[in-house]
Parts: C-alpha cells; sequence; structure tokens
C-alpha cells in the first residue's frame, strides 16, 4: 500500500509540475513583443516606441493620430484585460466573462443601462475625435491580435477576448463615474428615509456639512456641531431597538486624493509646480499606464506635442500630467451629481409621469452568463431615470444622475495636450466632460483650480434629498464652474473636501465632501514655509503625521483615570508614548484609531436609535463623513440627554469601546505589539487572485508594512491609496517625481511586472520623465499592393 500511495504521489507530483510548467509557457507566450520591426495598418508614417527599464512608453510618431494608434496598438498588448473589465463594469457585462458570482454586479449597473446611452450618444461623446477613437480601437485590436498567445487571463478563464469597439471607449470612461460618483446615491436615500423618524435637531447633527477642520479655498469652516438642549432631543426618552444592531458605519478615514500647487511667489526660482496623488483602490497591474506622446502639430505652442504623464487604458489620452506649458491633476470633487425623484403612483404599474397616468418604459435587459443560462432583467426608465426603488406608499423613486445625461462625458478632454497657458487650459476645460473632478493647473508661473466636468443645473428649491420629479428636473452645464486663480498667497489645495463657500457651495452641491483634516493639513503645510521645490511638495505627499488623531490620544490618556476602568488604563498603558504618525511601527497610532471608531459606532448607533426602532430592518446607516463635527463636542462636554440609552454613563460608553478594542487586538498577541503597519499591510494583488490562491505570492504585490492613513496626505490602506503620485512644473519635466504602485504590465512574467512598485512603497523619488531605452520597437504601416 505504501509503494502504491508513493507511486500516486509521484503521478500527481508530475502532473502538477506539467501543469505548471504548461501555464508558464502559456503565460509567457502572451507577454509582447517589445524590439525590432512590426507592422500596424492605418498608420501614415513609422512609429516608434520606446520602453525604459520600468517600462514606461515614449511614441514618438508622425501625427497626433498614429500616435494614438500606436498607444491603442501597447494598451492592447499589455493591458487588455484590465481594459475588458472596466467597459464590462459599466456595461454590467462582468457574469458573461465570470459566471453567476457577477450576476448582481452586473444587475446594479445594467440598471443604468450605459452601453445602450453610448451608443445612442456616440457623435455627441466623441465630437471631432470620433476618428481618433476609431483609430484607437483599431490600434487595440491590432496589438491583441499580434500577442502569440491570448493574455493569460482568458487563457485560464477559458474565454476568448472580445475585440474592442468604438463604444468601449466611452464605457471606461463611464466606469470612472461609477468608481468615483457611485450610482446609487444611496447616502441620500438613506436620509431622507430616516428623517421623518428623528426629532429635527437631531437629524441636522447627523446631516452637518462641516466642521472645525474644514480648509476651502474661499469662504470659512462650518466649525464644530453646537449641541441641542434636551428641550430639543433627548435620547433618554426617545425608543431603541429591541436588540442592539450590527454597526454598519464604513471606515472613519476614507480613502481620498490629494492636489496642491504653488505659484512662482512660492518657489525659489519663480517657477510654479504642481502636485497630485489620485487615490483609487490599488491592483496589480496598476489602472493607470505611464507614457509620453511626442509628435509635431501646429496646434502647440511650439509647433510639437509633448505630453507625459498617466494613461488610463481604454482612453486616447493622458489623464494626468504635463504638455510642457501646463500640467494638470485630478481629485474628486464631491459634488452633488446626483438627485431622488418621486413619481405618484396611481394604478398598477402606473406613476403619475406629467399630468398623465402612465407606465414607466420598460426595457427588457438580457444578461450573459459564462456556463449559464442569459439573465432576463427589466429596467423601469422614466423622464427623470431609471427606478431604482419605491417608498411606503409605492411611489416610484427614479434617479436622475449626470452619467445618464447628455453632456456627461466629451472626448475633447484629448485637447489639454494642446494647452498652452493657464487661461487657455481654464478655456478648454468648458468643452470637456469627465466626472467631476477639482482641476488644478500650473503653467510656467501661476495656478488655478476649477470643476471640470458636468455640474447639475438646478432650479431653486430642488436642492433636496427626494425632488418632485415632474417640477424639479435638472440638465448639466460644463462651463458653469467657479474659478480660483493666481491667489495672492500663491497657493492652492484640495482633497476631496469642500473647496469653496458661499453662493458657489449652493450651485454645487454637496455629494458627501469628506472631512477636511486631510485638506487643513495639506494647507497648513503649504503656509509653512517661504518656497517650495519638487522635493518639498513630494514631503507634503509622503506626510503621514496623525494630527487629526492627537487630541483623541490625549482624551484617551484622560479617561483612563476614571476608577473601575480597566480596559481603558490598559489601552492607555499601551499606547503611552504617542508617537505621532501612522508609522509602521506605531503601536499608540493603531489602538487611538481603533477606540476612536469604536466610540464612533456607538454614538451613531445611539443617533440613529430613534430610527432604527421605527424602522427595523428597513433601516439602513448612511454615510456620516463630517461626524466628528458632533462627535468631538459630544466627547467633551458629555450632555445626559445625548448619551446612547445603553449607557448609564459616559465613563461607561467610553469603557465599552475600549473593552472591544482590547478584546479584539489581544486576540492577535500582547496589546503593546500590535502595530499599525501589522494592520495596514499591503494587499495589492490581480484581480484573478481569488481563484488562485496558491498563486498570491506571485500574483501579488510584496506585503509590506504600509505608513499613513485617510486623515493626513500620506492616504495608505491595504488595497486603496495614491494609485500615482506626481510633482512636476511645466517646462521642467526633467526634475519632476513620480509614483506608481502595481508596475506597467499586466503579466506576472514581464519585467514590468510591479516595476517601480517598491519606489512607491518607501517614497523614493523617481523620475517623472522616462529614462533611457531599454527596449525600442518600430511600428511600420501597413504595405499596399
Amino acid at each position: 500500500m505504501r509503494r502504491w500511495l508513493l507511486r500516486i504521489g509521484a503521478v500527481v507530483g508530475v502532473l502538477l509540475l506539467l501543469a505548471i510548467v504548461s501555464a508558464w509557457g502559456a503565460m509567457r507566450a502572451s507577454l509582447p513583443k517589445l524590439d525590432g520591426m512590426l507592422s500596424l495598418p492605418g498608420l501614415s508614417a513609422p512609429v516608434t516606441v520606446k520602453r525604459d527599464a520600468l517600462g514606461v512608453v515614449t511614441i514618438d510618431a508622425a501625427n497626433e493620430r498614429d500616435a494614438l494608434r500606436a498607444l491603442g496598438y501597447v494598451h492592447g498588448q499589455e493591458r487588455f484585460f484590465e481594459m475588458d473589465l472596466l467597459r464590462r463594469s459599466a456595461a454590467g457585462e462582468l457574469a458573461e466573462l465570470f459566471g453567476p458570482a457577477a450576476i448582481n454586479v452586473d444587475k446594479a449597473h445594467r440598471v443604468h443601462r450605459m452601453r445602450a446611452r453610448v451608443q445612442q450618444r456616440f457623435d455627441e461623446i466623441t465630437g471631432d475625435r470620433k476618428a481618433d477613437v476609431l483609430a484607437y480601437t483599431e490600434g487595440v485590436n491590432a496589438g491583441l491580435a499580434a500577442l502569440p498567445v491570448r493574455p493569460w487571463t482568458y487563457l485560464l478563464l477559458r474565454q476568448q477576448p472580445k475585440p474592442w469597439r468604438p463604444e468601449d471607449t466611452p464605457l471606461v470612461a463611464y466606469a470612472m463615474y461609477f468608481d468615483l460618483q457611485g450610482g446609487s446615491n444611496e447616502r441620500e436615500l438613506a436620509m431622507w428615509r430616516m428623517r421623518p423618524h428623528l426629532p429635527p435637531a437631531l437629524y441636522a447633527l447627523l446631516a452637518r456639512g462641516g466642521s472645525a477642520w474644514d480648509a476651502p479655498l474661499t469662504g470659512g469652516a462650518d466649525g464644530d456641531a453646537v449641541l441641542p438642549g434636551a428641550d430639543a432631543v433627548n435620547l433618554r426618552e426617545l425608543p431603541v431597538p429591541a436588540l442592539a444592531t450590527a454597526s454598519k458605519l464604513r471606515e472613519p478615514f476614507p480613502v481620498g486624493s490629494n492636489n496642491f500647487a504653488v505659484s512662482g511667489a512660492a518657489t525659489r526660482d519663480g517657477r510654479a509646480i504642481l502636485a497630485n496623488d489620485m487615490h483609487l483602490g490599488l491592483r496589480a497591474p496598476n489602472i493607470w499606464f505611464r507614457a509620453r506622446l511626442r509628435y509635431p502639430d501646429a496646434r502647440a505652442e511650439s509647433g510639437r506635442v509633448d505630453v507625459a504623464g498617466f494613461t488610463l487604458p481604454g482612453m486616447p489620452a493622458v489623464v494626468v500630467g504635463s504638455n510642457t506649458q501646463v500640467a494638470w491633476g485630478f481629485t474628486n470633487s464631491y459634488i452633488d451629481s446626483a438627485d431622488w425623484g418621486r413619481y405618484a403612483k396611481c394604478g398598477a404599474d402606473r406613476y403619475r409621469i406629467g399630468a398623465a397616468c402612465v407606465a414607466p418604459v420598460h426595457h427588457r435587459e438580457s444578461i450573459a452568463v459564462a456556463g449559464g443560462a442569459p439573465v432576463a432583467f427589466d429596467v423601469e426608465e422614466t423622464p427623470w431615470g431609471p427606478v431604482m426603488a419605491h417608498d411606503d406608499a409605492g411611489d416610484a423613486l427614479a434617479l436622475r444622475w449626470s452619467a445618464h445625461l447628455p453632456g456627461s462625458l466629451r472626448m475633447a478632454f484629448l485637447d489639454m495636450a494642446y494647452a498652452r497657458d493657464l487661461d487657455d487650459a481654464l478655456a478648454r476645460a468648458d468643452r470637456m466632460a469627465i466626472p467631476a473632478q477639482n482641476l488644478m493647473l500650473a503653467d510656467s508661473r501661476d495656478i488655478a483650480w476649477r470643476i471640470l466636468g458636468p455640474i447639475p443645473a438646478r432650479q431653486p428649491g430642488c436642492a433636496t434629498d427626494v425632488a418632485d420629479a415632474n417640477a424639479c428636473m435638472f440638465n448639466l452645464r460644463i462651463d458653469a464652474s467657479p474659478v480660483v486663480k493666481r491667489p495672492i498667497s500663491g497657493r492652492l489645495w484640495t482633497a476631496n473636501n469642500r473647496v469653496v463657500g458661499g453662493a458657489d457651495r449652493v450651485h454645487l452641491g454637496d455629494g458627501g465632501y469628506l472631512h477636511g483634516a486631510r485638506a487643513k493639513q495639506i494647507r497648513d503645510d503649504l503656509f509653512a514655509r517661504p518656497n517650495f521645490d519638487e522635493q518639498a511638495l513630494l514631503a507634503i505627499q509622503l506626510d503621514d503625521r496623525a494630527l487629526f488623531l492627537a487630541r483623541w490620544w490625549r482624551l484617551l490618556q484622560d479617561t483612563s483615570k476614571a476608577p473601575q476602568a480597566p480596559a481603558l488604563q490598559a489601552l492607555a498603558s499601551a499606547a503611552q508614548h504617542w508617537d505621532g504618525r501612522a508609522s509602521t511601527d506605531s503601536v499608540s497610532y493603531r489602538i487611538v484609531r481603533a477606540w476612536r471608531r469604536a466610540i464612533q459606532e456607538r454614538l451613531a448607533d445611539g443617533l440613529t436609535a430613534p430610527a432604527q426602532a421605527q424602522m427595523g430592518k428597513a433601516f439602513d446607516m448612511p454615510g456620516l463623513p463630517q461626524f466628528e463635527s458632533v462627535m468631538w463636542p459630544l466627547v467633551t462636554q458629555r450632555p445626559m440627554h445625548l448619551l446612547p440609552r445603553r449607557y448609564a454613563s459616559w465613563e461607561a460608553l467610553f469603557e465599552d469601546a475600549a473593552q472591544d478594542v482590547q478584546t479584539d487586538l489581544q486576540s492577535q498577541g500582547p496589546l503593546d505589539a500590535r502595530t499599525w503597519g501589522e494592520q495596514n499591510t499591503a494587499r495589492i494583488c490581480h484581480p484573478l487572485v481569488r481563484a488562485l490562491p496558491f498563486a498570491k505570492y506571485a500574483l501579488c504585490m510584496p506585503f509590506d508594512p504600509l505608513p499613513g492613513d485617510g486623515s493626513m496626505p500620506r492616504v495608505q490602506a491595504p488595497d486603496d491609496g495614491a494609485s500615482e503620485r506626481m510633482v512636476v512644473s511645466p517646462g521642467h519635466e526633467a526634475e519632476g517625481i513620480t509614483h506608481m504602485p502595481g508596475g506597467q504590465s499586466g503579466n506576472p512574467l514581464s519585467p514590468f511586472w510591479g516595476a517601480g512598485h517598491e519606489d512607491w512603497v518607501h517614497g523614493r523619488a523617481t523620475p517623472f520623465l522616462p529614462g533611457d531605452a531599454t527596449h525600442t520597437m518600430t511600428l511600420q504601416p501597413a504595405s499596399t499592393r
């Protein structure tokens, strides 16, 4: 028997080895060719494609269209699978690739019918860039076809990649709409449903739109909440749920992006410098692809375009970067880009739409499923938008979202490559449409900010959580943004916070602005010294000082002095030394952060308890991005009438939160050995690693402990954070700095898989421009007979 077991083991081992060798061979065969001469139909002249040691591409072409065709070729060879995921995600077509597990995700996106909308408005979206989109599409398909073997991911999934279609490029842009704006407007809906079940003063606390940490460019900080008296709200007398509810709060420090700039007035040599780090979900390879495009063109200031930065595979453009005249970068704006509209029910499948009682339009969608039958899916469409919910009376709640509407996307964004100076770039922005972003600009000396993208033009009185769908329909404007340019201070900054005040604040609305602590720290860093260079701005991007949590550390130390508080005393003792940073070896940062979150959960649960008691399972905890402005007054003033009913005293609430933290951390080992790096360890992996868990070390970046967190400029979570860092001065790109995690290539056997990732982890400055070429490929026009 032992002999047979040994033979079986040997056979299994040989089969496993053969499988590994076969997989390695297939993966190797799907690598693109990096050197030599290749044919690319459609070119008007030869194009040179160079790659440096990190795989950063430089494309030298005779004209723009040839450069974009070649960019499509390179994207198709290096990143086709990732491009495929983006178009499928936007269109609700992932189940066709991944099977039944993706059906619910597809339904959540298919309700928006983005592919149908793009097909209907393709000419409007592409405008005079239609031929460029077609050239890019042909380049993508030529690059895919030139691979000796289809990309390894399709071999694993037993699928054939579908050719790229012209409408797929706009779908990639709409995938960013979903990523940046969500597409469900769940926070406004949850707040609206909760409102009737709370005293007005209590609802006002939860709905606050700012705090003492606000750092807008115009207007002032809102300040923290003024707590209502017991005559307005007394939690001790309001109902609570029969059973404690599990916390549904989101992460207290959401990952966000930063951009900031200094004008020539704040640099030693009089040149403006821009810094940008866009924070997104991190994966291997990175969402961005670094490239430099060069070609002659009379529209450029010098008669020649030289634009470098970060491209998004699937899009024929440098998304953020510099063209030697102007540099630009983005952060998500969080303006209010969606509204709920209500149609009164007037019969079975009938709603009062205008003056008529009619049925909504029904679109019969079919979701293709790999390995299964198609799933039928009915979408109800109204003039306001798709019906996505109903209220208790059966009235339809339809969503009007900027992404649904004409004007939400315009490929004129490609024209940023030709911007000549600050004012020219601002004027060009009036013709561009992408998901609404904080656009930061710098030219040779000056800087500016504005919103780039569509802004809903609402009628007076219609900025409510749920509007009358027959009276409050909004359209979009892309030329109505407030502008801040050439500030006297020579400094501008945004960090997903509220940026403007006054009438501009009302105009832009509030789509859930993030807490202002990060923006305030950046602002204060910018005013902490008289002048800057690239290294000084990179230091701000890497600032991991825990200024926001410092007062919470002091509160922990103070409350631990109370009698009968063993858990508080244990936490305070383990965190006795305040490191003051979210460093990987910090025990105190991890403990204080966890304790604050535990208190936040208890306070949010307590303040929403009356709504939970009345709504039951229908209750959904809304996002509360400005809740710190309520928490801090509560924990410092400690009014009994606002103490959640589950606790006899504020000290009991603090101790209960501490007990949870102590239990959780001690389950992992000694309390004083639980570092922030242990929790904040990188999980930056290929999307298919879940299907191949045994290959995680091949399909993931190193599992490094990472410094930083969401309340400081160096935003970092295990699989979220700075998807790129860029510091650049137009005309001085050779002195610029860039970081990018995850690498350029989507093939783990490529020399460019993970290239540059280690520099990103450790914050080492690496050049903005590509280095010397290590590979050179020439793309030739197809020969004709």
